[in-house]
């Protein structure tokens, strides 16, 4: 069964939040700003900020829409895969320091993104 992992992650975050489960909330969103910073596009804008009322000020409709990158379902499974293993990473350097607790929840948000990465296999 093949699913969208972007809306899955969506449509996971509003019952995470009712119930108050804080680890799949947080990395939840967490995967969900990867994607949106991995489709925003670099802007350029050599305009100079010298005219204006407010210096360099665009105005109109639409002016403060940015154009943004399709991903495709692989981009966001490598994205979302990438995430899970800096959680395993960061688990294990955290055990090693002595912080078993915070390993403990980084080891358990590793698991949701597993959890969700493999329903959409």
């Amino acid at each position: 069964m093949s699913t969208d992992l972007r809306a899955l992650l969506q449509s996971s975050l509003l019952p995470a939040m009712r119930v108050g489960d804080k680890d799949t909330v947080a990395v939840v969103r967490a995967a969900l700003a990867a994607i949106a910073n991995a489709e925003a596009v670099p802007v350029a804008d050599d305009r100079p900020l010298t005219e204006g009322p407010v210096a360099g000020a665009a105005v109109g409709l639409g002016v403060t829409e940015a154009p943004r990158r399709e991903l495709s379902e692989a981009e966001v499974r490598e994205l979302v895969e990438r995430e899970r293993q800096e959680r395993v990473h960061a688990a294990e350097e955290s055990e090693a320091g002595g912080l078993g607790e915070y390993a403990a929840r980084l080891r358990t948000q590793a698991a949701i993104l597993g959890f969700l990465l493999e329903r959409t296999a």
